[in-house]
């Protein structure tokens, strides 16, 4: 690995360890109970927008509100931008003078942006009018990372208080979560990559003439506005086919560095957010150091498998070590002004939060590579997941481990002075399992039907590995594609769609009536017998639990696919 490779490594280290401490601290203060930075700025603001909408923002709600609120909103997202898409031939905001999506299209593109999975069945340049860019999908990524954002703020509330009915508003949550915190970020990120050459316009596509007297179509766009909340809110869905090995989206290694860390800021920060309003910072940093051990690691596996090289080209006489004039390792797939060590930290980032984003061909990642981008997914992106999504599925593995030490100790299990009894244990499982058994069901599906196997490209454990990956990133809400696969057919299409639902909602409720329970139970005072959950055992005993839970549960299709193609290669 190159100099400049272990320097952007060290840096962005050294920037998430900062950040989490100073933005956390901010997320603490805007959803917690006492005055907010910015209230001067914002107060106004939410006021209208409260009077408008005819929300009382002092009146809480009861998890069962606060869950149907979230869905009815979600809902009326899902139509509305079902509907923008459909209609966008007739609409203005339409340079180029591109028409109707198809339904199937459409329905699974709506499905995507407001489940914060947003995986693209299309290119975007030549599918999506302006209007539809801004107005529809950009308006989604702040709006379903809110929405995650909440949903983890209503889980903390549930945690830390005590005798409680209520666990929040929703509508303010999402008020705020947009103003305060999503909004500012994106335009700091989208000022700066304005500076580095990201195209930021009206223009539909424009030829020009190039220096060998031929012509060229250059695409234009809100592309730098949209490129920030796309990686602020760790959505990922790209406004070019290309996503972000697009010059235009990601234009040089800067940026790529301002990408990751603005990726990774909010779900790493929300650790202390945690901590901050449970008023215990180390329970904050346990989380936050499971998370990090998780995320660190499947950087380093990825990063040694590509800059390895592929196997299969040494016979060939293929130089694959690293020299003066190349970059070395497994190139394939991969952006030159990035390499395989720029492009295998992104592709394990952005797996390993809820980000579709891609500046490399994951389909062109070495078996064990790509395993390691599958297997990110698969532990139901904690490590550290979505905003808001990689905090509350963590909590939820953190109450499976304490229930497994309380088995240990032979005492009813507690965590944050919360006894955690069947209940919350019955609604912890069918978060934890729901999602895999749709995944699988889908993916062994799809092998078995004919029409649904038409569309696989490579034959055999890749082939596997490819509708597998599409089905783990719908079902985990991330978005990413493996690629060499034909999805954009009626049944992958509404599947997707499906299974995207399922892998947010059935989770999140699942969380909301967990969080409900918790703020209605009495503390118990901790004893002899407590597990003590702010220590870096704990922490340890987090990382196993989360690990053998997936390993136990995707370990056959995994040796089906990747761990077959790796020892056949």
């Amino acid at each position: 690995m190159s100099s400049s490779a272990w320097l952007q490594m060290a840096t962005l280290v050294a920037a998430i360890v900062v950040v989490t401490r100073v933005l956390g601290a901010y997320l603490a203060r805007v959803f917690g109970d006492g005055p907010a930075p910015g209230d001067r700025v914002f107060g106004p603001v939410e006021r209208v927008i409260y009077h408008l909408t005819g929300v009382d923002p002092h009146r809480e709600q009861r998890w069962s509100v606060y869950a149907f609120s979230l869905l009815a909103f979600s809902a009326a997202s899902v139509l509305g931008l079902y509907a923008l898409q459909r209609l966008q031939g007739i609409l203005p905001g339409n340079p180029n003078g591109l028409g109707g999506v198809h339904p199937a299209l459409a329905f699974n593109t709506a499905v995507s942006f407001v489940t914060n999975t947003n995986w693209q069945n299309y290119a975007g340049e030549s599918t999506m009018s302006q209007l539809t860019q801004m107005a529809g999908l950009a308006v989604q990524n702040f709006v379903s990372a809110a929405v995650g954002l909440a949903v983890a703020v209503a889980l903390i509330r549930g945690l830390v208080r005590r005798r409680s009915s209520t666990i929040g508003n929703f509508w303010v949550d999402l008020t705020r979560g947009v103003l305060r915190v999503l909004l500012p970020l994106s335009v700091l990120a989208g000022l700066f990559f304005v500076s580095q050459g990201m195209v930021q316009n009206l223009h539909g596509d424009r030829t020009v003439a190039t220096v060998e007297a031929g012509s060229q179509i250059i695409p234009g766009g809100p592309v730098a506005s949209q490129e920030a909340i796309k990686e602020v809110g760790t959505n990922g869905g790209g406004f070019f086919n290309a996503n972000a090995s697009h010059p235009f989206e990601n234009p040089n290694g800067l940026t790529n560095w301002v990408e990751l860390l603005s990726i990774l800021a909010i779900p790493f920060a929300l650790t202390y957010t945690f901590g901050r309003l449970a008023g215990d910072q180390k329970q904050g940093w346990v989380v936050f150091a499971a998370m990090f051990a998780l995320w660190v690691g499947s950087v380093a596996l990825t990063t040694g498998l590509e800059v390895g090289g592929n196997r299969r080209l040494d016979p060939a006489g293929v130089a694959q070590t690293a020299t003066g004039t190349q970059a070395g390792g497994n190139l394939e797939g991969k952006e030159v002004r990035f390499g395989p060590a720029g492009s295998a930290v992104y592709a394990a980032s952005t797996t390993a939060t809820s980000t579709g984003s891609v500046n490399s061909f994951h389909d062109s990642f070495t078996p064990g590579g790509g395993a390691v981008l599958l297997s990110n997914m698969m532990l139901g992106e904690v490590s550290p997941g979505g905003v808001g999504a990689g905090l509350y599925g963590m909590l939820v593995f953190a109450l499976l481990a304490v229930f497994i030490a309380g088995l240990m100790v032979g005492r009813t299990p507690e965590f944050l002075g919360k006894k955690i009894q069947a209940a919350e244990m019955k609604l912890a499982v069918l978060y934890i399992l729901v999602v895999p058994v749709t995944v699988l069901g889908f993916s062994a599906a799809s092998v078995l039907l004919n029409t649904a196997r038409a569309s696989i490209l490579n034959p055999g454990p890749h082939g596997l590995s490819e509708i597998t990956y599409a089905f783990t990133s719908a079902g985990n809400n991330n978005g990413s594609a493996f690629a060499g696969l034909t999805t954009n057919t009626d049944w992958f299409n509404t599947t997707l769609g499906l299974v995207m639902m399922v892998g947010r909602f059935l989770l999140i409720v699942p969380v909301l009536a967990i969080a409900g329970a918790l703020a209605a139970k009495r503390p118990a005072p901790a004893t002899a017998g407590t597990f003590p959950t702010g220590t870096t055992l704990f922490a340890g005993l987090l990382m196993g639990v989360v690990l053998i839970v997936v390993g136990l549960t995707y370990f056959p299709v995994l040796a089906l696919g990747p761990l077959v193609e790796h020892l056949g290669v």
